[in-house]
């Protein structure tokens, strides 16, 4: 190792100085491409292209060279004198197959930039992998990463280190996605055909991001061919899509659509049983994309996504689904300035009513409506030091429920929960600087608001949680205030150009939590936020890990130890009343947390095979008043092993078969371990909470995917695809039951979802 003394004191001020900034596009599509490298040839220096395919880098020395590349593309040389701005295009390399593509710390930047637990997905990868029912899906793939699990079987749901699965942050093109989950979860929101890229962060967060303590899910969508107008459609077991894009100006504009639906209920009336012809079960949604390149200074986005899933019978109709919408401007105030200025509306809710025509007919109505503006800078002083702030302000409005008669004779009593408004604000900056080419340091800190707002009313509680008092709140007033400080850092250490080391603390805040009791996703969840009687959870995530690369970057390796520690977090009491309760928060029990463990990835990506191995141990405990007597208690998402692998093998460039194997430790649940008797009634004795497992869960699956001879992007393709291949029948709930035989005898009945699931879709171009 040596210390280049001359880079910190050296005389480079004395030479000339330019400044290079632009796009880096694809040159087949015009999309940007996001995370694409720039290394001023020779020096190691470099940077990355933004979210929005932006970058700028000061170069010192005329006729220097600029070096782009991305993943799967090949890679350009520019030579560059003057300050310029730019328009590079990279060509993909044509492939039949496009081969795995996790990118957690794949090239020198990213090795160097000191923020750990990021990993990066896109869609070309995410659908070489088998799932259930041959549904595509980014929650799925999310699930195969180390740290993350599932919440339950083949639910798209996950959680994060531990935590629970309302602490992760789901973003859609800057829009918060409150409920991702189709067909009560098993798939979710996210359209693979319409996803470009996905960033998940596990804990150690950039200072832009806040209001969740486990992680944020960046999900951006697709922007449009620029070039021509192309489509592509599948049809798979499930369900059907179709997506559209092309220019609307060549390389000015361009649109991008993408529907899709389910069709269970068309087989419905061919059902022997004439009772479901007439039900309803299906899902649909579509994203929608709109980008306009006003000039050189100015770019313009709109984005949206509509989805519902609706379900009806003779008795019930449950009606539920969200409706995002995003403007997004970018703007480039000087080649080493950019900004980017966002307006989002976000929007979920759910309809659950009786169909039977009767006196005693009742309709359930709730919304959670969010309103965001936000403004992010990055500013480009010179490849070793860039400047990130900017602020953000979210309204959020909630109405928890309104159930209410159909008929006005009916004895139905009406209930209307009261509306919750709440205002939450985050101003942010970071600096990240190349002390010396082996160290690079980020700082950040972010500041965050949170404001209770009127028209509400407020219950005060006795230690027994029950209520003593009701303050009532006009329109507009600000009765309620949580605030403070939220520190990041980290640092990067670079041994050689194959071996690093990073090390980093975030800290983070959460205002908004899910008030639930299932692991499972489910529609009728209710959002609650931070008030005088619930405080906003902290979390402290410290992270070691070190990484390692072969020479030629074809093998990767890391491990990363944490270690968190959660003030304030949310539990419910034992046997908790959290459906159409106006006092909910007397059923909170806040108490602490803390998960520490190790993830360690090893991943490999040659053109015929690829793939990755992860491992995760994990102890997740917490500890609150009225719960466990005040002792210590098991996560229910505490997973103490936690091992998947998928390998990709291309046999030729039509045929190519992938598999993948999950196991991870039972989750921790409250079982009756004994009886006693009460007035000659038989009455079950509890575990402690959580104080018993799961039986330990795994899973085989495998697919094989066969391309149509006309080759290149506009062959069909054919994947046939086997879920639980060994047929496990892994345990979804284990309830217990009095014997027929003998009463006093309890036994114990296991309910199991899936067996070995067989699948096929096809997919083509046009």
């Amino acid at each position: 190792m040596y210390f280049p003394i001359a880079d910190v004191f050296g005389n480079r001020s004395f030479q000339k100085k330019v400044t290079v900034s632009g796009y880096v596009k694809d040159r087949e599509t015009g999309e940007m491409l996001v995370g694409a490298t720039i290394v001023i040839k020779g020096t190691g220096k470099g940077t990355v292209t933004n979210v929005y395919g932006y970058f700028s880098i000061e170069i010192e020395g005329e006729n220097q060279i600029l070096q782009f590349g991305f993943l799967g593309y090949k890679n350009l040389e520019k030579e560059v004198g003057e300050s310029s701005v730019i328009t590079v295009e990279l060509e993909p390399i044509t492939q039949e197959l496009g081969e795995v593509k996790i990118k957690g710390e794949g090239n020198v930047h990213s090795s160097r930039y000191p923020l750990i637990g990021l990993e990066k997905m896109e869609s070309s990868s995410i659908r070489t992998i088998p799932v259930l029912m041959g549904e595509t899906d980014p929650m799925k793939a999310i699930q195969m990463l180390p740290g993350v699990s599932a919440t339950s079987e083949g639910s798209s749901n996950f959680t994060v280190r531990g935590g629970n699965p309302d602490q992760n942050l789901l973003l859609m093109d800057e829009a918060i996605v409150y409920n991702a989950g189709h067909l009560l979860g098993f798939f979710s929101v996210f359209n693979n055909d319409a996803v470009k890229s996905i960033d998940l962060y596990k804990g150690d967060f950039p200072a832009s991001e806040g209001g969740r303590l486990s992680s944020v899910l960046d999900v951006h969508t697709k922007e449009g061919n620029m070039k021509k107008v192309k489509g592509s459609a599948g049809i798979g077991l499930i369900s059907s899509r179709l997506n559209l894009e092309g220019p609307v100006v060549k390389d000015k504009s361009s649109f991008f659509v993408s529907g899709r639906r389910s069709y269970l209920d068309l087989f419905l009336p061919l059902a022997p049983d004439e009772e479901i012809h007439d039900n309803k079960l299906y899902f649909y949604d579509a994203n929608l994309k709109f980008n306009w390149i006003v000039n050189e200074k100015n770019r313009i986005f709109l984005s949206s996504y509509i989805g519902r899933d609706v379900f009806s019978d003779k008795l019930a109709q449950l009606d539920y689904g969200n409706t995002t919408f995003t403007f997004r401007w970018n703007h480039v105030f000087s080649p080493s300035l950019f900004a980017n200025f966002t307006l989002v509306r976000s929007r979920y809710d759910y309809f659950l009513g009786t169909t039977e025509n009767d006196i005693d007919d009742l309709e359930w109505v709730s919304q959670f409506n969010d309103y965001m503006l936000g403004a992010d800078f990055s500013w480009y002083i010179n490849p070793s030091q860039t400047f990130r702030f900017g602020n953000r302000t979210i309204y959020h409005r909630i109405d928890p429920g309104d159930v209410s008669a159909m008929d006005e004779n009916s004895l139905i009593q009406s209930i209307k929960l009261p509306r919750n408004n709440s205002l939450e604000h985050g101003i942010y900056i970071s600096h990240t600087s190349e002390v010396v080419p082996w160290l690079v340091l980020r700082l950040g800190l972010r500041y965050s608001l949170f404001q209770n707002i009127g028209k509400g009313k407020l219950f005060k509680f006795d230690d027994s949680y029950n209520v003593v008092d009701t303050i009532y709140y006009s329109s507009g007033e600000i009765f309620n205030e949580y605030h403070g400080l939220e520190p990041r850092a980290g640092v990067s250490i670079l041994f050689s150009s194959r071996w690093s080391a990073k090390l980093s603390y975030s800290r983070t805040r959460q205002y908004i939590q899910l008030a639930s009791n299932s692991t499972s996703s489910t529609p009728l969840d209710v959002w609650f936020p931070s008030s005088p009687n619930v405080k906003p959870q902290v979390a402290d995530q410290v992270s070691l890990g070190l990484f390692h690369s072969s020479r030629n970057r074809v093998f990767e390796n890391s491990v990363e130890f944490f270690n968190k520690w959660m003030e304030n977090t949310i539990d419910f009491k034992d046997h908790p009343d959290l459906i159409l309760n106006e006092t909910i928060e007397s059923e909170v029990r806040q108490g602490k947390a803390w998960a520490r463990g190790f993830e360690i990835m090893s991943r490999w990506n040659t053109i015929r095979f690829n793939g990755w191995v992860g491992y995760t141990f994990l102890k997740s405990e917490r500890v609150a008043p009225d719960i466990n007597q005040g002792r210590p208690y098991l996560s229910h998402y505490d997973h103490t092993h936690d091992l998947s692998a998928f390998m990709n093998y291309r046999i030729s460039s039509r045929v190519s078969v992938s598999g993948n194997w999950v196991y991870y430790t039972g989750a921790p649940v409250t079982m009756p371990v004994g009886r006693y008797e009460v007035s000659g009634e038989s009455v079950p004795l509890y575990s402690e909470r959580n104080g018993e497992r799961m039986p330990d869960y795994h899973r085989l699956d495998l697919s094989l995917t066969l391309r149509s001879k006309k080759g290149g992007k506009k062959g069909g393709e054919w994947i046939f695809s086997i879920y639980n291949v060994y047929g496990r029948k892994n345990a979804w709930a284990i309830n217990f039951v009095s014997d027929e035989e003998n009463p006093y005898k309890i036994r114990a009945e296991k309910t199991y979802l899936f067996s070995v699931v067989p699948s096929v879709s096809y997919k083509f171009e046009f």
